[in-house]
């Protein structure tokens, strides 16, 4: 039976989190609304909205249990799901306001799988945390150029994807995506350098939020510099144990290099992700991960834009997918997106192919290598149709 204490103090503390949030929402929320052309400060407005996200994935292998092997997103085929539905509240920290919070609750069916582990124990209260997106508070201290300390469960500062497909180019997810954390739960502090270079330092439960390897945080550090009104850069590292063993030998290193240049009608990047840790097994095996892509995005007009995404994964001893595996994968969206006032209708159809080689690699097909072991087949064709609703709007106080 794993330790509780720790755990229940981290609840406690969420719980303060929640609390506050919905204590300064509610507060806010009786003020009246002032004018847009008011010149009210940043920090004094207020953001809320939420969004539906549905899907059909069409598998030309057609398996029988209906699943996209080992991915932690839009992993179900063959049937119309709801992946996700999500309200949010929030108030970014400014001078003019200092306390800032984010609320966010969501379900779906990718709200099932993306922040467990599949080495590591459930957190306790993970089957309610799960519904909780961003929820945090956050202080903006009047230190030097302004330190913003954040506190709750984040959006990581690893990857270049959001859990949420409203905001990223393509409907499915990358390989690197899935297995890096989406969220982080802990304690963060950002501030800017210069006015081109801002650092950050985070200290975190673990590597995934809602799993419970160990008693000991896990730390890191971003910079993220902007030289040019086109360029920016990012550099995030996280360090820590994700093991029962956590002795300094056993611990996980990753480390995260995003490039994005973005010109009308263009945008492209390119991620490159490594981790290694050495595993507590007998011999100690040293295991490796490393993933790269590279999104490049066209906007048409207000309406139309497309995604060619290539990239590649190799999870050298299984210890991210399960499966020793190399996996290479195309993903090509054409979306149609249209704006009503505060709303959005968006319908992407995308062409996913992935080829999966190695000793554990590969897809559930149609049958069975024998009775309960489904078959596997190195490739496969999908052909995706997601629908996203989104409405985001905002008051002041």
């Amino acid at each position: 039976m794993r330790t509780g204490g720790r755990i229940a103090r981290s609840n406690s503390l969420l719980l303060i989190v929640i609390a506050m949030s919905f204590s300064n929402g509610f507060a806010i929320g009786q003020a009246a609304a002032l004018p847009e052309e008011s010149g009210v400060a940043a920090g004094s407005t207020w953001q809320y909205g939420g969004f539906i996200d549905a899907g059909y994935l069409h598998d030309f292998n057609y398996p029988a249990n209906h699943l996209f092997r080992t991915r932690g997103t839009t992993f179900h085929f063959n049937e119309a799901d709801l992946n996700m539905t999500a309200v949010y509240l929030k108030k970014q920290a400014s001078e003019s306001s200092r306390w800032g919070t984010e609320l966010t609750l969501q379900a779906g069916k990718d709200s099932e799988v993306f922040g467990f582990s599949a080495t590591a124990p459930n957190l306790d209260g993970s089957k309610w945390l799960r519904y909780l997106g961003p929820t945090d508070v956050s202080y903006l201290a009047p230190i030097g150029k302004g330190l913003t300390i954040q506190g709750g469960i984040f959006s990581s500062f690893i990857g270049y994807d959001s859990l949420y497909a409203k905001d990223n180019f393509n409907y499915t997810r990358p390989w690197g995506a899935d297995f890096t954390p989406y969220l982080m739960m802990g304690v963060n502090a950002q501030y800017p350098l210069t006015p081109k270079l801002t650092g950050t330092v985070f200290v975190i439960s673990g590597y995934w939020h809602l799993a419970h390897a160990n008693n000991v945080p896990s730390s890191g550090g971003q910079l993220a510099y902007k030289p040019t009104e086109h360029l920016s850069a990012k550099q995030t590292v996280l360090y820590g144990p994700h093991q029962s063993e956590t002795s300094l030998q056993f611990w996980r290193f990753l480390s995260d290099s995003i490039v994005e240049w973005k010109r009308d009608p263009a945008i492209i990047a390119f991620e490159y992700q490594v981790s290694e840790e050495k595993v507590a097994t007998p011999g100690n095996p040293r295991a490796l991960w490393i993933s790269a892509q590279l999104p490049m995005h066209w906007i048409f007009d207000k309406h139309w834009s497309a995604t060619v995404r290539p990239e590649v994964a190799w999870d050298r001893n299984g210890r991210w997918t399960g499966f020793s595996q190399t996996v290479k994968a195309v993903t090509n969206t054409l979306e149609y997106r249209i704006p009503y006032r505060q709303a959005n209708a968006i319908v992407r159809l995308e062409h996913r192919w992935d080829d999966s080689r190695g000793p554990g690699g590969g897809f559930f097909n149609d049958g069975d290598v024998r009775p309960g072991v489904p078959g596997l087949t190195p490739t496969q064709h999908l052909l995706v149709l997601g629908v996203i609703l989104t409405f985001d709007s905002s008051f002041h106080h």
